[in-house]
């Protein structure tokens, strides 16, 4: 109790210590006997809102008490529900709610949010010192205001990461001699799921054209925005509140090769709302997802004629061949209502409070979010947090927050910076190529049926005339998105 107690008036002190004189003010101003309360949205679900709420009710019985701040989290199901709401609120629309105080939003919103004034400046109520134990680009990302105010506060981040079905995958190096180091680039993925394909349809020789898809993928607008970095070529380039459009055609013709033609022939797919979930009933064998995403990785793969267990690999997503190696930094932060200073204020503290290293962490764990405090940033603070806390952690949900915090040590990480018209361009490069390709894919499939080849039935799909098609159209379409925002 003593511990606990020391505990809790060490983190007190710790955020009224820190910060300019208008927090101190206002901390003053905070009656135990009159809590400030605080209402959070979030998107959270399953055992990530679990996670959440856990965290909130610590905060109120230990800290918020003590200050008189109490929290109420609610979780919204998801990422889009939460942006109509909020959108919905902000506008005082007939039917919406109070805007809450503090919420989640990716950085083209909260941009958006802001050009209405709706924001609070985080900055205001936290030290330069405070702000230096943050990850550099995770602060950056939130500096979103006309003069590089910090609108969005990092709660928890998270990354890319490739995830295998190991058990199956054995069973095809064994027949095929391909080994796991093809899985590094991008051209060997493609040869690894060529491969595949052609061992799985060589496996029912009376059976035409029935090859499986080996790899598949999550957020396609990360394809994009990852692969031109690699290539040199950043597509959103922007600088205060203007934006540069770079689309290279080079650089989009390596992604159609690598991407679209594959996805054409067969030997990549997409079939469930995610990856995963192909995963699960053996539709793929591999895909590159979120981190969060391996708390869905399944354990076994469920057929209409049964079920068997499979083990995981968690690898780095795989890269061109002459690219440089970038991590994608994503997830929502968390931003902050313009108030009252007190409930600004009030906000703020819970932030940093659940930002400590070891309550992200133990959030993290829970959740396969990422810390965003640099000393919480490795394997030992991991295993530190893990074993003082008592916790029980998914061995992938583990695994992948070892390779993945290891991974960025040494990687530059990159997100786009918000601009006008930053949500619109974003569905552009998320459903664009990806709609083309499921289209085109069962017309080939079709062909495949009457009993054609693969190659002539995908063959007028792969023509440089059909690539520049899309490019050309592709191209208008971006340029329309980041001209008018729709």
């Amino acid at each position: 109790m003593i511990k606990r107690i020391m505990t809790v008036l060490l983190t007190i002190a710790v955020l009224l210590m820190a910060g300019c004189g208008r927090q101190e003010a206002e901390a003053v101003r905070l009656d135990a006997k009159n809590p400030v309360r605080i209402t959070a949205w979030h998107y959270y679900n399953g055992a990530q809102k679990t996670a959440f709420d856990e965290l909130v009710t610590k905060f109120n019985n230990t800290v918020g008490k003590e200050l008189g701040i109490y929290v109420e989290g609610h979780s919204q199901g998801d990422v889009n529900t939460l942006e109509e709401r909020v959108l919905a609120a902000v506008e005082k629309q007939v039917g919406s709610e109070e805007v809450p105080n503090i919420f989640s939003t990716y950085a083209d919103t909260a941009y958006t949010i802001d050009k209405m004034g709706g924001l609070a400046d985080i900055s205001e109520y936290m030290s330069k010192e405070e702000l230096s134990e943050y990850v550099d680009s995770y602060i950056e990302e939130g500096r979103i205001g006309s003069s590089g105010e910090l609108r969005i506060f990092p709660l928890a981040k998270s990354s890319e990461i490739l995830m295998l079905n190991k058990t199956d995958w054995d069973k095809f190096s064994l027949a095929t001699g391909t080994e796991l180091s093809l899985l590094e680039t991008k051209e060997g993925m493609v040869e690894a799921a060529r491969r595949y394909y052609e061992w799985t349809d060589a496996l029912t020789p009376d059976i035409h054209g029935d090859g499986k898809a080996f790899y598949g993928r999550d957020a396609m607008a990360n394809l994009f925005l990852i692969s031109s970095m690699e290539l040199g070529v950043e597509i959103f380039d922007v600088k205060g509140q203007e934006v540069t459009l770079n689309i290279d055609r080079d650089v989009m013709k390596r992604i159609w090769d690598t991407y679209y033609v594959p996805y054409i022939k067969g030997y990549f797919g997409a079939y469930g709302r995610f990856r995963a979930d192909d995963v699960k009933t053996g539709s793929l064998l591999a895909f590159t997802g979120s981190t969060t995403s391996s708390m869905y990785f399944p354990d076994k793969v469920e057929k209409e004629d049964g079920s068997y267990p499979i083990d995981y690999l968690v690898l780095a997503p795989p890269l061109f061949e002459d690219g440089r190696r970038y991590g994608v930094q994503q997830g929502a932060g968390m931003v902050v209502s313009k108030a009252a200073p007190k409930e600004e204020y009030a906000s703020v503290v819970f932030l940093k409070w659940f930002t400590q290293s070891e309550n992200n962490l133990v959030f993290g764990c829970s959740s396969g979010y990422l810390p965003v405090k640099k000393e919480a940033c490795s394997k030992e603070m991991l295993d530190k947090v893990i074993a003082d806390n008592h916790l029980e952690v998914m061995g992938k949900t583990y695994d992948t927050l070892v390779s993945t915090l290891e991974r960025i040590d040494n990687t530059p990480l990159y997100t786009n910076k918000a601009f006008a018209g930053g949500s619109s361009a974003r569905k552009v490069l998320e459903n664009h190529l990806s709609g083309k390709a499921a289209a085109d894919r069962k017309k080939v499939e079709a062909r495949l049926a009457e009993g054609m080849g693969l190659e002539a039935a995908a063959e007028e799909f792969l023509t440089k005339e059909a690539f520049n098609q899309w490019f050309d159209s592709f191209s208008k379409e971006l340029q329309r998105a980041v001209k008018t925002g729709k």
